[in-house]
């Protein structure tokens, strides 16, 4: 399996080892517009959550499917082994690439979980999770 820098950016769903979550996400989004789930079901960003949003995330320029008043950010965790039980929040790609090789290097597992925040309504969800191992140099 490879690591690609585009893998926590939502645009590599083909990746190998990548679980997407975008059919749950439209589960959940499809409920609340019928009403079965309210906002504050949905909109329940756990504070340490929010915080990693405000400080280690990456914007992007889908807007919240429920305020529609901001766009969503990433905020990317790694957990393996040698890490806090907690995790790790990625803040950059440079992070992310010397963790892949920390990954590589050590021989462990190291798993990325990406997940979606709106900074104003607290809406979250999991986007996808993948192995992070670094492409090997030639």
């Amino acid at each position: 399996m490879r690591f690609s820098p585009d893998a926590t950016a939502g645009g590599d769903h083909r990746a190998a080892g990548t679980v997407d979550y975008r059919l749950a996400r439209r589960a959940v989004l499809a409920e609340y517009r019928r009403g079965r789930l309210s906002q504050n079901e949905v909109c329940d960003a756990h504070p340490e959550l929010r915080r990693a949003a405000q400080q280690y995330s990456r914007p992007t320029t889908e807007p919240c499917p429920i305020c529609e008043a901001c766009e969503l950010v990433l905020v990317t965790y790694v957990f393996g082994p040698s890490l806090p039980a907690f995790g790790r929040c990625v803040a950059n790609l440079k992070e992310l690439t010397s963790l892949a090789r920390q990954a590589r290097r050590h021989n462990q597992p190291f798993t990325c979980y990406v997940v979606e925040v709106c900074p104003q309504c607290h809406w979250n969800h999991l986007a996808k999770v993948f192995p992070l191992t670094p492409a090997r140099s030639e």
